[in-house]
């Protein structure tokens, strides 16, 4: 790399942290992004309004009251807006669109993917995982859930375990509950913060983070790899899958694009600066492996230390 790469990287990441202070031109950003996603879902065949149009015309009370706990208190990192929502993670919006966002967001990893992108992302996380924790599985909890894509994904790739899926969208929740039951599959969904669980100490033998941690404030990362660590048995595996901070996709980004981005994740300056391998460790885990698993994506994969 470049030796004045990492100063034109700064540089950048203070003009669009200054630009995105400016709350016309932040609403601007969110507005262009979510535009941005619905265009480029569309151009690969998801049909977005159509899909979106159907999820709303559903009565979801019934859903909602299933799964939602009415004691929870929201950590304040959750209530900022967040994916271009007023209300983040916290409306029905952002849970009938989480989907096609993802395929969406997961088109363009490789030059063929398509819609198919975000299958073939979740394939290759389960495969490397798998090649890293072979054997049965018993019990696994999916962390940060949201409406249960990666947890369906896990149950199909384990389907003699039981699964735990963790939110702290209670319309997440409900959206997941309702596929789960349409499709017959037997999730236990729990509406809790990712970094206190409420779980017993030592149950499980597995924990997932998909595409959790850029979401999150660092401090509520170490956190989260905490719990993860009191969750598992001695011997037991955390298998993380989140954006790879040391890709050059993201150093060659243009302005406008990293801008569109950052608008939408506010948290990812913090996931960008902070050694995730180091806390890991430090959270009591055996130092992990490394898988950079696509273009723009790493899996990191650590047992618990006995």
């Amino acid at each position: 790399m470049n030796p004045a790469a990492p100063v034109t990287a700064r540089l950048v990441d203070r003009l669009v942290g200054g630009m995105l202070t400016v709350e016309p031109v932040f609403n601007l950003a969110r507005h262009q992004a979510r535009r941005m996603m619905i265009r480029r879902a569309e151009s690969v065949g998801v049909a977005w309004r159509k899909r979106v149009t159907e999820l709303r015309s559903r009565d979801w009370q019934a859903d909602l009251a299933a799964v939602e706990n009415g004691d929870l208190l929201y950590p304040e990192y959750y209530r900022r807006p967040f994916h271009a929502y007023d209300l983040g993670n916290l409306c029905w919006e952002a849970a009938f669109e989480v989907e096609v966002a993802a395929y969406a967001a997961h088109a363009r990893i490789w030059p063929d993917a398509g819609a198919g992108g975000d299958a073939r992302l979740r394939k290759g996380f389960l495969a490397i995982l798998k090649a890293h924790r072979p054997g049965p599985v018993d019990a696994i909890v999916d962390l940060g859930c949201s409406i249960g894509m990666s947890t369906f994904a896990l149950q199909s790739a384990y389907p003699e375990a039981r699964l735990a899926g963790i939110d702290l969208s209670p319309h997440f929740l409900a959206v997941a509950r309702h596929r789960a039951h349409s499709e017959g599959r037997t999730v236990a969904w729990r509406h809790a913060a990712a970094e206190r669980t409420g779980l017993p100490e030592g149950s499980v033998d597995l924990v997932c983070a998909f595409l959790l941690f850029h979401e999150l404030p660092a401090q509520a990362t170490c956190q989260v790899l905490r719990e993860a660590h009191r969750l598992l048995r001695p011997g037991g595996t955390l298998a993380v899958m989140d954006m790879n901070p040391r890709s050059d996709v993201y150093t060659r980004m243009p302005l406008y694009v990293l801008t569109l981005l950052k608008s939408t994740e506010p948290y990812l300056d913090e996931y960008f600066g902070l050694d995730l391998e180091a806390a890991i460790s430090g959270a009591g885990f055996a130092p992990p492996s490394l898988t950079c698993n696509t273009p723009r994506h790493r899996t990191l994969i650590a047992r618990r230390v006995e």
